[in-house]
């Protein structure tokens, strides 16, 4: 699946930081491992492996660290029915008291294989039309070797008619996507690290799509739906995967990977899902999520975010982030660049490449920064330590997440990299920019097909200076290692904007309050009231020392009516209309756990809503940074986007 290799002396000396692969397998045959999605519409995965062993202790592992999940979520706890046998005889095992991830059993004397079998309970990502298959949930092997040094040879079992959609390579005469019924999908051997980052979607409404023909190597778009009218996409669609794919290629300038495929599941039920693969991303959205252009604005970065993640996030990782097994913890100190620059440069190539127009980037970007600059936990967290504690951040609760800080690395990130982008501009007159960065940084070897090749601060910083010499020392560490109560908004000043507050919202955010998701329409009063609120009044999160909060309101509460009126949207936005520039505060009959109390918001500043306003007379770098690299492709209909709004 792999391009020959072909590194330069600066890539092999990255290389001495990874451990080297043992240049004879230590096992004699691959792992042989038949996963069995028959039984998913019943949420269980089945899986038969066949293991080369020697006699005497062994140890066997299923993985706990998942790369790109940046936390210990491996499904241990949903991996049930295991059996070992060996020659017809079963074998008794004990789990390890203290790695609960790991099976110990004694191999008899004359035993050459080991045959394993073990079942999983699937409860997400799979309905009664589709499934997703993370290889990690039906893996097993053994413990304490690099991942990269264990060779297995997959196959795939799945429900007649439904088609398959994945990077791997499939072994000699057999073929996908459509097998046929009841038989048996073989792929060409690889080894367990490549096989984890190697997803399966399979469904009974199946498509695939070749993207960019003229882009070497090839990309595919695999869809799967819940019904038959969702997974055939959109020609205009198409046209801007297509040309994702060719603006990435502009982007990059280099490819890690022998074929790519964007893994799409369309449906409410299995969708919600974004992680990065080298040879795939495995995107589930909504059932209408991509069904028209309204619908698709709430997702629109998602599958550039994903695709770019094959260069920054698998190919180039943090030291701390890349471990030669699934068993030792990650480090995220650095997942400001990991995450952070991907979700810079995600939304670019979503402008870029059409899926949103460049007035669209700008209105979600404005969302992203007034979100960050009214986020009172940065007054006490620093960027640096978001990531470090991500692990424990994904599992946070929702209530006071703007005082107790999430994931920001990501949003944080967005704007540190757009500060050096725009800085970069300003310095060259427009001549240089990060683009010429990323050819350097995520660009190391060239065409280097799936490697993993891990970075430290000083590399990030040395090729920031090899194309503008500047003391990127300093601008990073001040940005992400310090308490800094203010979002870094230079980016945007730079880029020819400024972050302003209005009491209609912006165009795109009346879009995609227009196009709710499956949770529904709810009212986002965070600039005002400093609440969010559901649309069935329930508060999801409480601004810190905000109108709301100094009204003794919390999260979890439910407001049951506002100024004697049963509580609507429609009912509280109409409060805070007639509080602007009275003295009257804003009546409130809330319900919190079993009992019923009355609040008072003493507020009067009117509606808010961010936008970003031109700053007439400056070099609008902003618009330069969003415009495409390359001719955009027409698709045969006409989208209904307006540039202008």
């Amino acid at each position: 699946m792999s391009n020959p290799l072909c590194l330069s002396a600066a890539l092999l000396t990255l290389l001495s930081l990874v451990p080297s692969p043992a240049p004879v397998l230590a096992q004699k045959a691959p792992i042989q491992i038949t996963a069995d999605l028959t039984d998913a519409p019943h949420k269980r995965y089945h899986a038969e492996v066949d293991l080369p062993v020697i006699a005497g202790p062994l140890t066997l592992t299923t993985p706990q660290w998942i790369p790109g999940t940046h936390m210990p979520n491996g499904p241990a706890q949903a991996i049930t029915g295991v059996v070992f046998t060996a020659n017809g005889q079963t074998l008794p095992w004990r789990r390890d008291d203290v790695d609960l991830y790991q099976f110990h059993l004694t191999i008899p004397q004359g035993v050459t294989t080991l045959h394993a079998h073990l079942d999983c309970i699937v409860t997400t990502r799979v309905t009664q039309k589709m499934a997703v298959l993370e290889w990690e949930k039906l893996l097993i092997y053994p413990a304490h070797i690099p991942v990269r040094e264990i060779a297995i040879q997959p196959s795939l079992k799945v429900p007649g008619g439904w088609g398959i959609g994945t990077a791997l390579a499939p072994l000699g005469d057999d073929s996908y996507p459509i097998p046929a019924a009841g038989s048996t999908v073989r792929f060409a051997p690889t080894n367990v690290e490549q096989l984890q980052d190697s997803p399966v979607i399979t469904g009974q409404y199946f498509h695939e799509f070749p993207l960019a023909p003229s882009i070497s190597p090839k990309h595919f778009i695999d869809v799967v739906s819940d019904y038959p009218e969702d997974s055939n996409l959109r020609p205009m669609l198409l046209a801007e995967l297509g040309n994702l794919v060719r603006e990435a290629d502009a982007l990059y300038g280099s490819h890690h990977y022998g074929v790519y495929h964007f893994l799409l599941t369309l449906s409410d039920i299995a969708g919600g899902q974004g992680l990065e693969h080298g040879q795939s991303s495995d995107n589930g959205v909504g059932e209408k999520g991509y069904a028209d252009d309204a619908h698709q604005l709430r997702d629109a970065d998602l599958m550039p975010h994903e695709f770019t993640h094959s260069w920054n996030g698998k190919y180039r990782r943090p030291v701390g982030l890349y471990q030669a097994d699934f068993a030792t913890p990650q480090q995220g100190a650095l997942l400001w660049v990991y995450e952070g620059m991907t979700q810079y440069l995600g939304n670019v190539l979503a402008a870029r490449s059409g899926l949103e127009t460049q007035a669209q980037y700008r209105d979600r970007l404005a969302l992203s920064a007034a979100n960050l600059d009214y986020k009172p936990g940065r007054e006490w967290r620093s960027t640096t330590d978001t990531g470090v504690a991500a692990s424990i951040l994904r599992r946070s609760d929702p209530a006071w997440a703007n005082w107790t800080r999430g994931q920001d690395y990501y949003q944080e990130g967005e704007l540190l990299w757009l500060d050096a982008d725009t800085l970069i501009r300003k310095m060259t007159a427009n001549k240089k920019s990060l683009d010429d960065f990323e050819k350097i940084f995520l660009g190391k070897g060239g065409n280097t097909g799936s490697l993993i090749v891990p970075y430290k601060f000083d590399e990030v910083v040395e090729n920031l200076n090899a194309v503008l010499p500047y003391d990127w020392a300093t601008f990073l560490h001040d940005r992400v290692d310090k308490i800094n109560p203010r979002a870094d908004l230079a980016g945007i000043e730079q880029g020819g904007y400024k972050l302003v507050y209005k009491d209609k919202p912006s165009p795109t955010e009346r879009g995609q309050a227009a196009t709710p998701g499956p949770r529904g329409r709810g009212m986002d009063c965070w600039y005002s009231l400093g609440i969010r609120v559901g649309s069935d009044g329930t508060i999801g999160d409480v601004l810190w020392n905000g109108p709301a909060d100094k009204a003794r309101l919390g999260p979890g509460e439910k407001i049951i009516a506002v100024d004697g009126q049963i509580f609507s949207s429609d009912a509280l936005r109409a409060a805070i209309r007639a509080a602007k520039g009275a003295t009257e505060p804003t009546h409130l009959i809330v319900q919190a756990d079993a009992f019923v109390r009355t609040a008072e918001i003493d507020y009067h500043g009117g509606e808010r809503y961010p936008v970003l306003e031109r700053v007439e007379g400056t070099p609008a770098f902003l618009d330069d940074i969003t415009k495409p690299l390359t001719t955009p492709e027409k698709a045969p209909t006409t989208s209904k986007k307006d540039e202008e709004q």
